[in-house]
């Protein structure tokens, strides 16, 4: 898949601009989005998605755009777990809700950032080393089960560990308020520059974010090798967290199978990039650093069934595991 540069560009700008449309629309009128708000802008990002994927297969080829589609609905699928961490961080922060969506959209677009030098880090990794795919695919399998043993890492309830690095270390350098602002970001006391909690729970969030990045950025170049592709999956599944945070508010504590789920999507993927790892093996202690034919080669339409079918399978179990438990 040969993108050409100008292609890179005006995705970039693309992005940067409905982000900053977004920004510009809510940063002018904090409030608190009603459903029906929330809904529309979410059905505009998913279907900006779903327009893109099938112009991905217009323009390059149908295969492609299924890596897309695969990486998307990943990507989007281990939000959820981002939206878990959001709430515990914008609840240990007070932030009042009024303006909890500029908090969201400014650390996505952080967030954002920092993931899109990952991704440039990872595809330069691929590239020079066949050998990553097996520490991807094993770190995916060890996350899959930490998943499973439900000891993923978030961030603790304690002062020392509750906060992400970033943010101690912005408190240790700048003066800070204990208390909001409104959206300001920074403010005068006593004739001196202060940050007000504002700018730390959207650093927060941001940094948070790269944690998970480190599962979902492995996890989607077990579906394609294709930077572009990534990025572009990565961006669409960003813009549209926000929306699913405040839509899904009350149904993230019902989804009570959603972290088996994921450690089974994660462990596919993670099984599926150690075979991929075997085809083009060049280590020479494994094989004689020859190609392993035997390991299976899975086509990313079993991929993408398994991942929709995974999900749509412990959607449903946990919505009628916490209709029975709230009958009882």
């Amino acid at each position: 898949m040969d993108v050409p540069l100008w292609v890179w560009g005006a995705s970039v700008v693309g992005v940067v601009a409905l982000i900053a449309f977004d920004m510009v629309v809510h940063v002018r009128s904090p409030h608190v989005p009603t459903m029906g708000e929330t809904a529309r802008w979410l059905g505009f990002y998913v279907s900006l998605a779903a327009v893109f994927g099938v112009a991905m297969g217009l323009v390059w080829s149908w295969p492609h755009a299924g890596e897309y589609f695969a990486g998307y609905i990943t990507e989007e699928s281990l939000s959820f777990d981002n939206m878990f961490v959001f709430l515990l961080i914008i609840t240990r922060f007070a932030v009042p809700r009024v303006e909890q969506s500029t908090v969201l959209l400014v650390g996505i677009a952080i967030a954002l950032a920092l993931r899109a030098a990952l991704i440039i880090a990872g595809a330069a990794a691929i590239s020079a080393f066949s050998w990553v795919f097996f520490l991807f695919g094993g770190f995916l399998l060890y996350t899959a089960a930490t998943l499973v043993r439900g000891k993923k890492d978030k961030p603790a309830d304690d002062d020392a560990a509750g906060d992400p690095w970033l943010v101690r270390l912005v408190r240790r350098l700048v003066p800070t308020t204990g208390e909001f602002h409104g959206g300001r970001l920074t403010v005068v006391v006593d004739g001196r520059r202060h940050v007000t909690p504002m700018l730390l729970v959207m650093v927060a969030i941001g940094s948070v974010d790269v944690l998970f990045a480190l599962d979902s950025i492995p996890a989607i170049f077990g579906l394609t090798k294709e930077a572009y592709i990534v990025f572009m999956a990565n961006a669409f599944a960003l813009m549209g967290l926000r929306q699913l945070y405040f839509l899904l508010d009350g149904l993230l504590g019902r989804l009570v199978y959603l972290h088996i789920g994921l450690a089974v999507i994660l462990a596919f993927i993670g099984v599926k990039l150690i075979a991929e790892a075997l085809h083009t093996n060049e280590l020479p202690f494994l094989g004689g650093g020859r190609p392993i034919e035997w390991a299976p080669e899975i086509p990313i339409p079993v991929s993408l069934g398994v991942i929709l079918g995974t999900l749509a399978v412990v959607t449903v179990a946990s919505l009628v595991k916490t209709r029975r438990s709230g009958a009882r």
